[in-house]
């Protein structure tokens, strides 16, 4: 037997805002908020179907250090160059890593900051 990723945790400042970045980004509903301000945010059929769970969990301020993990999403509906239109409608922003142009990926932030990227690849939605 093996694991499977359930959830991914992503420390931040402000989980409500995050939340609903993320929430448009990914199609995702808020499934719970801790008492902390902390929210877990999921597709709709909820923790343990075929997408991970993702937890937002409240810092007063960032760890330190660059974070070694991030997200990478593909579009599901639409081409590339249309998903990066609606993302930095959303509040994402282009990040410099240090890419030499010809990458198939966009780096960008979500409004806290945390790097991810959108893929080239459209894959069909579950």
């Amino acid at each position: 037997m093996a694991c499977r990723i359930s959830e991914l945790v992503l420390g931040c400042r402000d989980p409500e805002a995050l939340s609903r970045f993320w929430c448009e980004v990914l199609d995702f509903v808020v499934l719970d908020r801790m008492d902390d301000g902390s929210q877990e945010i999921g597709p709709r059929e909820g923790f343990g179907g075929p997408q991970a769970t993702i937890i937002l969990s409240k810092r007063d301020e960032p760890e330190r250090g660059k974070s070694r993990l991030h997200i990478d999403v593909n579009a599901t509906d639409r081409d590339q160059d249309a998903e990066l239109e609606r993302l930095l409608a959303l509040g994402a922003r282009p990040a410099d890593i240090g890419q030499t142009g010809d990458e198939e990926w966009h780096v960008l932030e979500d409004p806290e900051g945390n790097e991810f990227c959108l893929l080239k690849a459209r894959l069909n939605p579950l």
